[in-house]
């Protein structure tokens, strides 16, 4: 008799150990790095070996507060890589505390309110027959459209980058990797 009772709590034990196991499936690895979605933007991303330079220019921009926020954002995260395409100096020259609200405009530039997962955005570009305009957080607008299976990002200048790793969760958003630096006009 007391076995039988026992079953419908193993049952329910069981099903907390499954469930718990699929929550860590999420976790992505970016930067050599776990992103976990328990964690907020800014908490994962200095853990990511690939993001140093935005690391560095989030917090010389002072956005780091910003970012750690309740959100939801939708981050496109640039590479060290990304930010080594731009010519040279630029990123000496955007790290300048002078400086501080051009960094600001690039970084917002890259940032979403509200959280868009790869398949929210591809929806959003199927809805617009091949293309999806995004308000971004500093008032430009970026255009997303499909390329092969890739997701790319289109700058009002006309460069373009493309999503590399999409969907990494976070506690108050998404990052999506990209590797090239997106410029809003200045």
């Amino acid at each position: 008799m007391k076995i039988k009772n026992l079953i419908p709590t193993m049952t329910f034990a069981l099903a907390l150990i499954f469930s718990t196991n699929a929550f860590a499936q999420e976790t992505k690895m970016v930067g050599g790095a776990e992103m976990y979605p328990t964690k907020d933007i800014v908490s994962n991303a200095v853990n990511s070996k690939d993001h140093t330079t935005l690391v560095a220019a989030v917090k010389a921009a002072d956005l780091v507060e910003t970012l750690q926020g309740d959100g939801p954002f939708t981050v496109f995260a640039p590479t060290n890589s990304a930010f080594d395409k731009l010519p040279k100096g630029t990123v000496s020259t955007l790290l300048k505390k002078e400086n501080k609200e051009k960094l600001q405009a690039v970084l917002t530039y890259h940032v979403l309110v509200g959280k868009y997962n790869a398949k929210d955005i591809v929806k959003a570009i199927k809805k617009g027959d091949g293309k999806a305009v995004f308000t971004t957080v500093n008032g430009s607008e970026l255009t997303a459209m499909m390329y092969d299976e890739s997701v790319v990002l289109k700058d009002t200048a006309g460069n373009t980058a493309t999503v590399t790793i999409a969907d990494v969760n976070q506690s108050n958003g998404v990052i999506h990797v990209v590797d090239t630096v997106v410029l809003p006009k200045m």
